[in-house]
């Protein structure tokens, strides 16, 4: 029997049944190397930390009246760009996600109707499910029309993607005939199309709904925007949340392991729950691109404890 006492001091993550039965699943199944073992602590390790910075406010929801999360961890496969498509699922399953959106290093935007169907076997096979694609970028009506066609083809729900202003209306008309959904990824200082979801939310507000935004909060954050407030803000509309940590509110903050920066993580959770976000909460671990599983275990781990606490 494993003992959580080493991962776990603080009493809500000891009242955690769902993050021991998850400590517990992936220490049985590890290889026991070295290397694997410190991966799968710091998960317990980032969740007892996320649980000892946010008890107190889960002692307040609990007055309140607690209220669970409907939405689902994934990740932005953008996070193991350096892997192959087999060696990105395998990572994904090792730190316990279930849902992927591919950038293209994954899956070509290109790719024929058989390539496309051998990877959806591979996430199929190895337990996960494809969600979206993303980043995409948009700058021509044929960039529009073949992003459409690369998400049916691959039963994506959402197209995590940058349209230029002048081809929203295309976009308008493909969310209808399609039935797919465009979440507009905001990029930070810097991005002169969409810095923030607060832009993308002006241009497409009078659309259909089921074009909305991926709210970045790494990058919202870098341009001095409280994440939290701006999930609450634009609700309505929110389809996708890249969830990331960062070292600055400002436009020199970079990427570092959730609950190690300056974004309120434990604040932005509440929030999705606080509006009923029932999305994927994607993790986009831009940090040591070359060897990014200890930190991203310890980001996963980190939002379980802060999710359990709830």
């Amino acid at each position: 029997m494993v003992s959580y006492a080493l991962f776990a001091p603080g009493p809500v993550a000891l009242e955690s049944v769902e993050m021991s039965a998850y400590l517990e699943n992936k220490l049985m199944k590890s290889t026991q190397n070295r290397r694997e073992f410190l991966q799968i602590a710091s998960i317990g390790a980032a969740a007892s930390l996320a649980s000892l910075s946010c008890s107190q406010a889960g002692l307040q929801a609990k007055d309140r009246g607690s209220r669970k999360p409907r939405f689902h961890l994934g990740m932005a496969s953008y996070t193991l760009r350096k892997f192959d498509l087999d060696q990105a699922l395998k990572m994904t399953k090792r730190v316990g996600l279930d849902y992927i959106a591919f950038k293209s290093f994954h899956l070509a935007l290109d790719s024929r109707p058989e390539q496309i169907k051998e990877a959806v076997a591979k996430v199929e096979d190895a337990g996960l499910k494809l969600y979206g694609g993303g980043v995409i970028y948009m700058n021509n009506e044929a960039e529009v029309r073949q992003a459409f066609a690369y998400a049916r083809a691959a039963g994506m729900k959402v197209i995590i993607g940058v349209p230029q202003y002048p081809l929203l209306p295309l976009v308008n008309d493909l969310v209808k005939e399609y039935d797919i959904q465009v979440a507009i990824h905001n990029h930070g200082p810097g991005d002169k199309v969409y810095p923030l979801p607060e832009t993308a939310y002006e241009k497409i507000k009078d659309l259909d709904k089921r074009i909305g935004l991926c709210n970045d909060i790494g990058h919202t954050m870098r341009s001095g925007v409280d994440p939290s407030e701006s999930a609450r803000k634009y609700a309505d509309r929110l389809l996708d949340v890249h969830i990331k940590d960062v070292t600055a509110a400002t436009a020199k903050g970079s990427t570092c392991e959730i609950g190690r920066g300056v974004i309120d993580i434990p604040k932005f959770v509440r929030t999705l729950v606080d509006i009923d976000y029932a999305g994927i909460v994607a993790f986009e671990y831009e940090k040591d691109e070359n060897d990014p599983m200890p930190g991203l275990a310890e980001s996963v781990g980190y939002v379980r404890g802060v999710m359990a606490s709830l």
